[in-house]
């Protein structure tokens, strides 16, 4: 199934005590570019990210956004200075003996001074970290991806139904081509006429120039080289993986054929039929960017 190359995911809730937000986003892009926004602290993470958004995304740009909130109380320590509050205290306690006043007498009196007690971040194992924020990257790459694969599918009946146009057109050019040969045998056959009056009109001449005419307007191969591609591209559309280049490739070729029957043409129909085939298949290439 073809796939998109825009899509949202995202993931919010509770895993292991941890409160967890994971978004992403992505956009067509000609490769895979990939960026994350992740709290200082867990930088590391960002190449892990990656890796794991790249085996399920092919192509296209990817912007992950991740806020990471640890269980209460997990996040930091308080470290006591034993040997600092003794000296304090001690001090403290001259102090007040020297100049008569009362002692501290408390532990919330001695907590005044700040440096006896330190707060310590945690270091929390990283393992512990990436299985939280690989659990909420599952659920986030299935979103992105489901929501993918659904825009893809519309891409393809739309691609489909241009492809079934251009068809349309195709098979016009086909009927009207030998139509026009006749045409100007015709015409070349009055004009000579008119010309030369009752003469008899040189057959052998009227032949090579109606012969010279045909093989001008000619688009029989054109047309089987356009239809090839019409072919193929459906064909590729079935496939999976990253088809997006191939389309591209097809494009570029049925707006080639199509420009040589273009500059063939000698027939106002024919021309029309061009037009709309090159039309069609602009529109088919602007679908084609956004598939992956």
């Amino acid at each position: 199934m073809i796939k998109s190359m825009t899509g949202f995911g995202g993931f919010r809730g509770n895993i292991d005590g941890f409160t967890i937000s994971l978004e992403l986003r992505s956009v067509n892009h000609r490769f895979f570019e990939f960026s994350a926004r992740i709290p200082k602290n867990y930088s590391y993470l960002e190449d892990r990210i990656r890796k794991a958004v790249n085996s399920k995304i092919e192509r296209g740009k990817v912007d992950c956004f991740v806020q990471l909130e640890f269980p209460e109380g997990e996040d930091v320590n308080v470290q006591a200075n034993h040997a600092l509050a003794e000296k304090y205290l001690s001090a403290a306690n001259a102090i007040a003996k020297r100049l008569e006043i009362r002692e501290i007498s408390s532990v919330s009196e001695l907590m005044r001074y700040s440096d006896i007690i330190t707060p310590m971040p945690v270091l929390i194992d990283e393992d512990r970290i990436w299985s939280v924020v690989e659990t909420a990257l599952d659920n986030a790459l299935s979103e992105i991806y489901e929501m993918r694969e659904k825009e893809g599918s519309r891409l393809k009946d739309d691609i489909v139904s241009r492809v079934e146009l251009i068809n349309k057109e195709l098979e016009f050019v086909k009927r009207r081509s030998p139509e026009t040969a006749l045409e100007y045998n015709e015409k070349l056959l009055t004009r000579m006429r008119a010309a030369i009056g009752d003469m008899p009109v040189d057959e052998q001449r009227l032949l090579t120039e109606a012969a010279i005419y045909a093989d001008k307007v000619a688009v029989d191969e054109e047309t089987v080289r356009l239809n090839s591609h019409l072919l193929q591209l459906l064909s590729i559309l079935s496939d999976n993986g990253t088809i997006g280049r191939k389309l591209d490739f097809l494009v570029q070729e049925i707006n080639r054929e199509a420009n040589t029957i273009g500059s063939k043409a000698q027939d106002v129909n024919i021309i029309r039929s061009v037009i709309e085939i090159k039309a069609q298949a602009e529109k088919i290439r602007e679908q084609i960017q956004n598939i992956e």
